[in-house]
């Protein structure tokens, strides 16, 4: 969508917020074809301010936030969405939850893009929350809080950066729905998905899971795909692995993690 964008739009100024994923040679293929990108500073928004109606802004495939779309769509821009199918299938599933009155548990980075437009997807509905877990520790802490361990303040302080604004552990955590970032370890958040409904069927009972626990695998595909392929690869004895890709590309850290427990990785 990005390459063919420039060939339909040629005379028009190319924008894309963000990266479109991240991999470098990706992006300084669409550097040289005169895209200029569009950064969000730690801790703050994009600066949509160059962005005018004439222009053409790309939505990366992680997707933007509920506000920066509503944003963009006020300049009056061409929008070319490239958002991943994987990554909207987990936005309707968080949607799904805030709509039902579930918090969205988020497996994820919470200072990923993906993430940070999936948590934004509960906005759509009146009294929406979230919370992201970053793996099997954090989501330890929101079971003992469920099961009733824990102080209020710890949980607060600990999630502050990571949870909806307003956000009550004490009420938001009596229905949850567990979702994940599409490019995280599939095993881990299949398991931090099995210990927050034990710890639901612990607090409500077997009978009553239903009402409180929803859960549903969203890793994409491709993902899936590579991770499954560098078990098999490991699985033999090896002298080394090397994995390509973007140092700061969630799927090519993750490989780098499965391989490195077996043979030295680069």
């Amino acid at each position: 969508y990005a390459y063919e964008t420039r060939t339909k739009f040629p005379g028009k100024r190319t924008f894309l917020v963000g990266e479109i994923i991240h991999n470098p040679h990706v992006n300084h293929k669409l550097e040289a074809m005169g895209v200029q990108f569009l950064y969000r500073p730690e801790g703050g928004e994009f600066d949509f301010g160059a962005v005018t109606p004439e222009d053409v802004v790309i939505l990366p495939a992680f997707g933007v936030t509920v506000k920066d779309f509503e944003r963009l769509r006020a300049v009056g821009c061409v929008l070319v969405d490239t958002t991943c199918g994987s990554v909207l299938n987990v936005w309707k599933r968080v949607e799904s939850y805030a709509r039902d009155g579930f918090t969205a548990l988020v497996h994820g980075k919470n200072y990923h893009e993906e993430t940070k437009a999936t948590s934004s997807q509960v906005t759509k509905h009146p009294g929406g929350k979230y919370v992201v877990v970053r793996d099997m520790t954090e989501a330890r802490v929101v079971c003992d809080y469920i099961e009733g361990r824990g102080t209020r303040e710890g949980f607060v302080e600990r999630f502050a950066e990571k949870m909806s604004p307003g956000f009550d552990p004490d009420r938001d955590l009596e229905r949850v729905g567990v979702a994940n970032q599409t490019t995280m370890l599939s095993g881990e958040s299949l398991a931090i998905a099995a210990e927050i409904g034990k710890s639901m069927v612990r607090r409500w009972g077997d009978g009553s899971l239903g009402e409180h626990f929803r859960t549903f695998d969203t890793i994409c595909s491709a993902t899936q795909e590579r991770q499954d392929a560098v078990l098999k690869l490991i699985a033999e004895p090896l002298d080394l692995m090397v994995v390509i890709g973007g140092y700061n590309s969630s799927n090519t850290t993750h490989l780098a993690a499965i391989c490195q427990q077996k043979v030295p990785t680069y």
